[in-house]
């Protein structure tokens, strides 16, 4: 059901500030915190919820005026019927500068899209291989990311999760799926280690060690991180491409 993976993923990005008010009555909270200011958001989901009816929500935030209150609550209306029968709650929380916007400042931009927010930096390195990370992809809220990196050893592979794992969001993401080729030397001549791990997301690992298998890739891991955006897309290709993307960014296509 879209809103159980939606709670899912709430749970899962935003661990220390979600709370479960009642399972029972789908009733669910959350501190949504910018700098000093912080606004609690409590909501209940009718059993009609996203098909038909909106979910009922309270909002507690002491230093804001009636008037921004007001306008927020407005924006926050305007989202859901702007998305009606998709899971909103997700969006909401995502948007956090309306939520911490000053008096008379408070508006849903409409031309905001994901693509446009930096989830990771690119050529991170910390202590291990130099990590390349792919544009974002974002098709009906859920965002995926490649990350590419040469490796030389499974240690290596280790090393790459460990890393991109130090930033939160990928750490919390829905999935953070792994396919790699190792070429090892050993006594008898070379050995060919690969493998994958598809975090939950079937057939994905598999597709994407294909994917190194085809343009002969060694000494290469890939990883591709999605966040659940509360609609369910089906098998579109975006891992694959997110995959694909970051290698060739990386640069490892022409090595």
């Amino acid at each position: 059901m879209p809103w159980v993976d939606e709670i899912e993923a709430l749970a899962s990005i935003y661990e220390q500030e979600f709370s479960i008010q009642s399972n029972t009555a789908r009733s669910y909270g959350i501190i949504i915190k910018e700098k000093m200011h912080e606004v609690y958001l409590y909501w209940t989901m009718p059993g009609d919820y996203p098909s038909q009816s909106p979910p009922s929500y309270e909002l507690s935030a002491p230093w804001m005026d009636r008037k921004t209150k007001e306008k927020l609550h407005q924006c926050l209306d305007d989202l859901y019927l702007n998305n009606k029968g998709e899971c909103v709650i997700f969006q909401w929380v995502e948007r956090k500068g309306m939520f911490m916007s000053k008096p008379g400042k408070i508006g849903v931009n409409r031309k905001l899209t994901r693509k446009n927010q930096n989830v990771a930096p690119l050529n991170a390195v910390h202590n291990g291989p130099e990590i390349t990370h792919g544009e974002v992809i974002v098709d009906r809220k859920s965002i995926f990311q490649g990350h590419a990196a040469r490796v030389n050893s499974v240690d290596d592979v280790k090393a790459v999760l460990a890393t991109l794992k130090l930033n939160r969001k990928i750490q919390n993401a829905k999935h953070n799926i792994v396919a790699y080729r190792i070429e090892q030397r050993t006594a008898k001549g070379h050995k060919l280690v690969q493998e994958f791990d598809e975090d939950g997301e079937a057939h994905s690992g598999g597709r994407m060690l294909h994917l190194l298998q085809v343009h002969d890739l060694k000494n290469t891991v890939v990883v591709v991180t999605r966040w659940f955006g509360g609609i369910q897309i089906g098998p579109d290709g975006h891992i694959t491409n997110a995959a694909k993307q970051a290698i060739q960014q990386a640069g490892l296509l022409n090595k």
